[in-house]
């Protein structure tokens, strides 16, 4: 049984069609790298800058549109992922990870501005997000911060910095 990862997009005509398929591997990827080889299921959903402000108004109490929010559903500790701690499915009984969301139009502008491109830039922003799904952060500038930023070279292969 594989990981099911279920994108959908919130309004038509959001563009990028290639996005999917991107954020799937990219999904893929970091599971693999921290070593979660039990099926999981991560739903993703593309919208805009104007419905993500909406939600992390919602959900964060910020008025400002962003990048990408994530929305775990179990306590992870960064580096030790517990299958245990997770809920699963009832119709697959894969485990429940999370959600997430990402402007596809922030992404872009984001890709853009960087220099690097959209593609690179939504493998990012979801190895971002599933990170925060199994218990990384960096609120603060100091230790977790770095550790999550590591394990972010080393899944996107950035060799360079």
């Amino acid at each position: 049984m594989k990981h099911d990862i279920s994108v959908s997009r919130e309004k038509r005509g959001l563009g990028h069609p290639e996005a999917a398929a991107l954020v799937k591997s990219a999904v893929r990827a970091a599971l693999e790298a921290e070593g979660v080889s039990r099926p999981c299921l991560i739903g993703v959903v593309f919208t805009d800058d104007e419905g993500i402000r909406r939600v992390n108004r919602e959900f964060r109490g910020i008025d400002r549109a962003t990048d990408v929010l994530s929305f775990p559903f179990s306590e992870q500790r960064p580096g030790t992922f517990d299958a245990e701690s997770c809920e699963r499915d009832p119709d697959s009984g894969r485990l429940l990870l999370g959600d997430m969301m990402i402007s596809l139009e922030r992404c872009a502008a984001q890709g853009d501005e960087l220099g690097h491109g959209f593609e690179r830039e939504i493998r990012y922003l979801t190895v971002h997000s599933v990170l925060h799904l199994l218990g990384y952060d960096h609120m603060d500038e100091g230790k977790m911060k770095k550790q999550m930023r590591a394990r972010e070279k080393m899944i996107m292969g950035d060799t360079d910095e």
